[in-house]
């Protein structure tokens, strides 16, 4: 690292009690680090970008000669801030694959990623070049998947091929917010690839009229083949109308002409054996018909391993479903955890439906359809990017009759699911995002020499992630451990943006069961 600099918005503050807090005060990302001595400040303060590793050590000893600091205690606090997240390299250049548009144009969202990213890299644009590669399928191109499908183009996802297979209704315009009144009666597919190609010439946006109506038929959008899930549905694919599909890709990952995903990929189909590896990064499934569409689309998933999200609401309810196949959870491991752990408290003969009644209409508005399509951007780029790092197999979202009261349903995978209770996966034909590449750590001469001497393993400086909102009139005490990496494989509750400190609340127990998976989504 040649210039070590607190990340922005990182930037660190002190407390009254002289303690150093960095990493802004949103919960699950800042640290608070003790600082009797005051060479802790110091050394925050010296790591402006300004000055290499080795004029910050020297700026701290000569701020604080009195301590007589081996420059070895300094280099391991450098180490371990950088470690945790909280530094990057000011002196590193952009990547050449990003043109200098580009970069304007996503400035602001790598400048989101930098502050959620608790992960060491070379670069601050590491996860915008790793969305950049990415491909995405989208099944379901109406409130929520036309939500997502406009955040993840603007946000600069590499190829994104949608699959839809309806038209647009005039009851469909007051949330499926792609669509215009002029786009009435036209496949909605044709009128999305129109208007996400309008939105970034730097996206490849394709798609197809189709309806799944089975497992195979999401195996064949995964992978162009028909493997061991059985034979796909006769006419289940729709002429695709002019002008709504691009030309193949040279690699293979772009639609070919006749509708179908172009072949090619990563993986060979066995006949009678195992599925073909998928040729997209990421499912995102966006439909919510037939009903057995989420459980096919975990079955696919599973076979390929491929990582998907789902997302949707229920009246009020709006969430979103990750899953990592072998590494979490699966949707009918969180399902089946989920309908143990509710209370319905049901009369004999009483299926749990009646307790949340589906209708034949959605009840529904622009709000909760794109609060849903947009939890599901987030999920893909957390899937994609690793940024922000979250754990999978998981179900989390909002209740806006209580904002106090988070959805959050987790649980580990479990030995006897009968979708994936095996053993854990070891054909991963997506491998999940790379770990960035360590930072190297700051260059500090060695004693005696004008070479680079080799950073010492650490005795750290006292740190603690931030303290969850104290009581504005006391300090509560702070224990003593190394700098830790913020955890950043929870899920924080809501934060507290507008304190001068994280919000310590307790997140509101439920005020009652949450839904079952599989609200809505069109």
């Amino acid at each position: 690292m040649r210039r070590p600099r607190v990340k922005p918005e990182h930037r660190a503050y002190r407390t009254v009690d002289g303690h150093v807090r960095i990493g802004s005060v949103v919960h699950g990302i800042g640290a608070e680090v003790k600082d009797p001595d005051g060479w802790v400040w110091t050394l925050v303060e010296a790591m402006d970008g300004t000055r290499t590793g080795a004029d910050v050590v020297a700026e701290v000893s000569r701020r604080h000669p009195h301590l007589r600091l081996p420059a070895e205690d300094i280099v391991q606090a450098m180490t371990d801030l950088t470690a945790a997240g909280y530094v990057e390299d000011a002196g590193a250049v952009p990547p050449p694959e990003l043109s200098e548009r580009e970069r304007e144009r996503y400035g602001r969202g790598m400048t989101l990623m930098r502050w959620m990213d608790l992960q060491p890299r070379q670069n601050p644009w590491e996860p915008q070049l790793r969305l950049r590669r990415a491909r995405v399928l989208l099944v379901g191109v109406g409130g929520t998947g036309g939500a997502a499908a406009r955040d993840l183009v603007a946000s600069g996802v590499g190829r994104l091929h949608c699959v839809e297979p309806d038209v647009v209704e005039l009851s469909n315009l007051n949330r499926q917010t792609l669509y215009r009144e002029q786009d009435l009666g036209t496949p909605k597919i044709d009128a999305a690839l129109r208007a996400l190609r309008a939105l970034n010439p730097h996206t490849t946006v394709t798609g197809e009229r189709r309806e799944v109506r089975g497992p195979a038929d999401l195996e064949d959008l995964l992978t162009g083949t028909h493997g061991n899930l059985g034979p796909a549905t006769s006419g289940n694919l729709a002429t695709a109308t002019s002008g709504n599909l691009g030309p193949a890709t040279a690699d293979g990952f772009g639609p070919s002409a006749s509708g179908r995903p172009a072949s090619g990929g990563s993986g060979t189909s066995v006949r009678g054996g195992s599925v073909a590896g998928p040729r997209y990064d990421v499912l995102l499934l966006a439909a919510d018909r037939p009903a057995a569409i989420r459980r096919w689309a975990n079955q696919v998933c599973l076979a390929t391993g491929t990582p998907w999200a789902e997302a949707g609401y229920r009246g009020p309810l709006v969430s979103v479903g990750m899953f990592r196949p072998g590494r979490s959870a699966c949707w009918v491991c969180l399902r089946d955890a989920e309908a143990e752990r509710r209370d319905l408290r049901l009369a004999p003969g009483q299926d749990e439906d009646v307790a949340s009644p589906r209708m034949p209409w959605n009840p529904v508005n622009a709000v909760t359809a794109g609060l849903s399509g947009s939890l599901l951007a987030h999920a893909a780029l957390a899937l994609l990017c690793d940024v922000p790092r979250m754990d999978a197999g998981c179900r989390f979202g909002l209740n806006l009759m209580m904002p106090g009261d988070p959805v959050m349903q987790r649980t580990p995978r479990r030995p006897h699911c009968p979708a994936c209770g095996t053993k854990p996966s070891t054909k991963r034909a997506v491998p999940a995002p790379e770990p960035a590449a360590p930072a190297p750590a700051p260059e500090v001469p060695a004693a005696d020499s004008d070479t680079t001497a080799p950073v010492p393993e650490p005795a750290v400086p006292a740190a603690e992630p931030a303290a969850p909102a104290p009581d504005p009139n006391t300090t509560a005490p702070v224990p003593e451990p190394a700098v830790p990496a913020a955890d950043s494989d929870t899920t924080a509750p809501a934060p507290d943006t507008t304190a001068p400190a994280p919000d310590t609340t307790a997140p509101a127990p439920a005020s009652a069961p949450p839904p079952p998976s599989g609200g809505a989504s069109s």
